[in-house]
This record gives structure tokens, sequence and C-alpha cells, in this order.
């Protein structure tokens, strides 16, 4: 599959069948990460691999919404960027879950982004402050997201070019269409 059709196909899944995913499959997911490019190939990232069920249900309540998919899910990926290593660890680490997420639907499993930097948990602390007491991350390193993964329960519909705004694309200047 051409890459962009691999872009219209790839989607955001949040209900998995409880089936493993192999290790061959998760280590080809975290080396599409390790892979991505960084500003001054600084690669300020960390990945924290989960596959314990318990503490996949801890994960699942970091956020007040849209962390509960993690306790359905095989494993999750916690993204971790090092502050120390660049002010643009956020982009770097982004860039590194993105080619997570893609690899994940090359691979033919789900995955869902669950956004954890400048969110709350729901007892009031940051997301970060959460996870670092459950996985030990020292002080220098930030949480930027979690990817969950598991066999998709149902793929959704691919993306269709029509769907999209091309209404924000501008030519040589911004316009007011």
């Amino acid at each position: 599959m051409e890459l962009l059709e691999q872009m219209k196909h790839r989607r955001s899944v949040r209900q998995y069948t409880g089936e493993a995913i192999s290790a061959d499959a998760l280590n080809q997911i975290l080396l599409a990460g390790l892979f991505a490019p960084s500003g001054r190939a600084r690669r300020p990232w960390t990945f924290i691999v989960v596959r314990d069920k318990e503490l996949l249900q801890k994960l699942s309540v970091c956020r007040e919404h849209g962390s509960g998919m993690l306790s359905g899910a095989d494993c999750a990926i916690v993204v971790l960027g090092d502050t120390t290593k660049t002010d643009v660890w956020t982009e770097d680490c982004s860039i590194a879950m993105a080619h997570m997420h893609l690899m994940a639907d090359v691979l033919g499993l789900g995955s869902c982004w669950i956004q954890c930097r400048l969110r709350e948990a729901p007892d009031g602390r940051t997301v970060t402050e959460y996870l670092r007491e459950l996985l030990h991350f020292p002080q220098t390193h930030q949480v930027e997201a979690i990817l969950s993964l598991g066999v998709a329960e149902e793929h959704p519909e691919p993306h269709t070019v029509e769907e999209l705004p091309m209404d924000q694309i501008h030519w040589e200047v911004f316009s007011e269409k």
C-alpha cells in the first residue's frame, strides 16, 4: 500500500479484542518510533512499554476523559520527552508517536493517541505527575502521550479526499476565501 493510501486507512481504534500483539509486531512499532526524525538528531524520546494488565488499568484513568480504552488494550507505549536534550521535545515526540501510530495500522493493529501533555488527572494533578508516580521516570522527563495498542475489534472506514478541509491550504500567502 502506498503511503498516502495508508494514511487514509489509519484511524483511531478504541476497542480491542483482547488478543495479544506479537513481540515482532510490537518491536516493529517501537523501531518505527526510533526511526523518526528529530531536531538536530537529539532523539529526546523515551518509550515505556506497558503490558501488565493491572498497570494498564491504572493508566486508563490517568486523565479525566479519553484514556479508558487502555483498560482493554493489549499494551501501551508511554512516550516521554527528555526536556534537557532540546526545547522542541514535544514536536520530536509527536513525530515518533505518529510513526508508531502509522506502523500499527500497517501491521493491521488498532491504536489510539492519548494526549497527556497539558492534561489533568482526575485527582487534580497533571497527567505527568500521575504517571511519574506509577512509572518512576525522572523529573527531567515529561509525558507527551500514550499510544494504546491492540487487535482492533473493528476498523473504521478509511478517510476520503472529499472530506478533507481543502480550504485550509493557501498558496503563496494566507488569504480569506
